[in-house]
């Protein structure tokens, strides 16, 4: 399922677009104004961004700056009344996706989302690696599992993309240390990462995927 995040300061405008897309089959949530959608993707991996131009405390060319540079992955449709084509540039620019002039019917906004995600979709094929009911997405650095999404520190995922890479294989401490933090040495911060992924991936699923093969080292199940 994926996820999609409205900013629109107009109440009204919000409720109707968060109606039509959830009725679609998205996860929606709303933010009223830049500073509370920017504290909103930092929490949580969207999908999709649908950004009103004006708005309050931070306008919408500077959250779609920031979605940018930090996601550059997500998708963003800057929403906007702006119709002249220098603003469409300008929107371009800033980073944005796709641009709609207000107003707008639903069906346009779903069938513009659907066009994109059909893009991202292609892309997953290739830009995914799977073990049993976990994916780990190469594009986005996260992991899904339980149609969640699991974010992950650089070093996290390395390791977790090695695990999954040699998946059903067992691999010594000595070689996860070399290919994933390029030396060979105390492997003390080996262990205390295989916890942080286990609390991520494991912790809340009856079916446990990383396994320690005492006195060699971990493996994850095929």
């Amino acid at each position: 399922m994926y996820n999609i995040l409205i900013v629109e300061d107009e109440a009204k405008i919000a409720r109707l677009m968060e109606l039509h897309l959830t009725y679609e089959g998205y996860k929606v949530d709303v933010a009223h104004d830049g500073f509370e959608a920017l504290n909103k993707i930092r929490e949580k991996t969207y999908d999709v961004v649908i950004l009103d131009w004006m708005l309050p405390k931070v306008d919408g060319p500077k959250v779609c700056q920031e979605i940018k540079k930090f996601y550059p992955e997500t998708i963003v449709i800057m929403v906007t009344a702006k119709d002249d084509i220098t603003d469409k540039i300008n929107g371009f620019e800033f980073g944005a996706d796709d641009y709609l002039t207000k107003p707008f019917e639903s069906l346009e906004l779903s069938a513009r989302i659907k066009a994109h995600l059909r893009k991202i979709h292609r892309q997953d094929t290739i830009n995914q690696m799977t073990v049993k009911d976990l994916t780990l997405d190469l594009s986005r650095f996260v992991a899904i599992r339980g149609e969640k999404d699991i974010k992950l520190s650089k070093t996290e995922f390395e390791l977790l993309k090695f695990l999954i890479e040699n998946k059903g294989i067992v691999l010594t401490r000595n070689k996860i240390l070399v290919n994933v933090w390029g030396y060979d040495g105390s492997d003390s911060i080996l262990d205390v990462y295989i916890k942080y992924l286990r609390d991520k991936i494991d912790k809340e699923f009856p079916v446990k995927l990383i396994k320690t093969i005492r006195g060699i080292g971990f493996t994850i199940e095929k």
